[in-house]
């Protein structure tokens, strides 16, 4: 009976405790650990021991020195790791941006690595994940913050700590491994939720002080499915888009897909009691009956009790068009179509006979030996670069514009991310109109259905091989994405990998199968 009771409770402290952050120098263990966040335990792989990463925290121009132990011993689960800083530029550190075999290999099992690189004017909303195959959607993730001394809008709000930090995630009930375009089974709100065919699961709950006013920071933490995010009878002023600072947005719904971040100020300005969070996913179980995709906004004074059912109803849904950047806004390149030094066109498909996807009519496969080492071992080219048909050259100081027609392709609307940069977004989804004055500013954006064309602009400052991938990890997986060879002239003198970063490689090939 003892060991039973201790058990439950050690599932119950992973799935449900806020670690203190971290950084930005810290060790970040990687390690199994049996979880049942939904009530359904299956072992998973955790960043910092709990089922929603530990955050990560400094301030804008800290340098971060992780060092990540890898503890993983569970052939259920990739035993190998990487870790992307999602939205890190990674100016001159392109061999810490973390894709497997784009700009490292693997850490393998019981070693360790450090990525060092510093937030060169860059503050926000980030978050971090393995990039190892589909291996985050087994756990491995979790909320980077970086702060601004002099953040534009301090005077707006009276909170921003690791209380704030709303993750939304998918979580499944099988190992990542063994899956293919599957759906979730659960949607977790800070690291708890409730399974549908047992919905008696404690929920989050989020505390706020009446009079109060809030920076809440959402970060869309999953392998696949977007959320349309709600609070109960509060609105939401959006200042923070992807890391980077827009005007003032007042909201009452997001729909917020994989990758992306808003950062929102709310007012606790409601009577005292307790009001549903809720995040309805485009994919899995949807709706809300039992309090599943729900959390809890709970005023401090009111009762420890879950709100009596309700329907939300919007009537201010965040549209994409209407999100101006406040700082420096405005498109590189002339404000026509094809207005900049090279224009591309990404034609996008999905491969019945395959099950790939495809993009120019090639699906990425991860190469052997890491991009970013083929070139720094002496590749004299860019079209000498592997995976072929999936590098694309990228020219110094330039501006690019990408054009990527959804064409309804399947399993959308696609989120795709790109590495090393922000991009404006000229034409967003849902919208036949061309912005260049004012266009929102982010690093992943939806490519909507079909008959969009969304198109961005972003200009070449950042020599490294970048990644552009879906950021639905099995559609990654499935081979959604390219990779950007930006200005390799410059890798050599530019990008100055750490000696431990040599040794990754020659580590991981001399694994054998079963230590992968």
């Amino acid at each position: 009976m003892f060991s039973t009771l201790t058990s439950f409770v050690s599932l119950a402290f992973l799935a449900r405790t806020s670690f203190a952050a971290i950084g930005p120098v810290a060790d970040l263990t990687i390690a199994d650990a049996d979880v049942a966040p939904d009530g359904y335990t299956r072992t998973a792989a955790l960043a910092g021991g709990s089922v929603v990463g530990v955050a990560i925290t400094g301030n804008k121009g800290d340098n971060f020195q992780i060092n990540v132990v890898n503890d993983l011993n569970n052939s259920n689960i990739l035993q190998s790791t990487s870790i992307h800083w999602h939205g890190l530029f990674q100016a001159g550190t392109n061999w810490a941006d973390g894709p497997a075999f784009v700009n490292q290999c693997p850490i393998a099992k019981g070693n360790s690595f450090v990525y060092d690189f510093t937030a060169v004017d860059q503050a926000g909303t980030f978050w971090y994940h393995s990039h190892l195959s589909t291996q985050y959607c087994d756990g491995v993730r979790g909320p980077l913050v970086i702060y601004d001394p002099d953040d534009p809008y301090a005077d707006l709000y009276d909170v921003d700590d690791e209380s704030t930090i709303i993750t939304l995630a998918d979580w499944y009930h099988s190992y990542a491994k063994d899956l293919t375009f599957p759906t979730s089974d659960s949607t977790l709100i800070n690291g708890l939720g409730r399974w549908s065919d047992d919905p008696t699961a404690d929920l989050a709950v989020i505390t706020v002080e009446s009079g109060k006013r809030y920076r809440f920071r959402l970060i869309n933490i999953s392998c696949d499915p977007n959320f349309v995010f709600a609070i109960q009878n509060h609105n939401m002023t959006v200042i923070e888009v992807d890391s980077v600072n827009h005007e003032p947005y007042v909201v009452d719904q997001i729909q917020i897909f994989a990758g992306q971040r808003y950062s929102f100020i709310l007012t606790a300005d409601q009577p005292e009691d307790n009001y549903w969070i809720q995040a309805n996913p485009n994919a899995g179980t949807t709706d809300f009956a039992d309090g599943i995709n729900s959390a809890i906004l709970r005023y401090s004074n009111a009762a420890a009790e879950e709100p009596a059912a309700a329907t939300l109803t919007s009537v201010l849904a965040l549209n994409e068009t209407d999100l101006v950047p406040l700082e420096n806004p405005g498109a590189p390149g002339e404000a026509v179509a094809g207005g900049v030094d090279l224009a591309i066109n990404l034609a996008f498909a999905f491969d019945l006979t395959t099950f790939t996807f495809t993009i120019n009519g090639v699906s990425y496969a991860s190469p052997t030996v890491p991009v970013l080492l083929q070139i720094l071992s002496g590749a004299q080219d860019a079209t000498d670069l592997l995976p072929g048909g999936s590098v694309f050259s990228l020219p110094a100081n330039s501006v690019i514009e990408l054009s990527m027609p959804s064409l309804g392709v399947a399993g959308g609307p696609h989120p795709f991310h790109l590495h090393g940069h922000t991009f404006d977004v000229v034409r967003s989804a849902g919208s036949d109109t061309y912005n260049y004055e004012n266009p929102v500013r982010r690093d992943v954006v939806s490519l909507g259905a079909a008959g969009d064309n969304v198109t961005v602009r972003f200009t070449t400052d950042n020599p490294g091989p970048w990644f552009l991938h879906c950021h639905i990890d099995w559609h990654l997986e499935a081979g959604f994405a390219v990779v950007f060879a930006e200005d390799t002239a410059e890798w050599n003198s530019s990008i100055v990998p750490s000696e431990a970063w040599s040794q990754l490689c020659p580590i991981y090939d001399a694994l054998s199968d079963s230590d992968l």
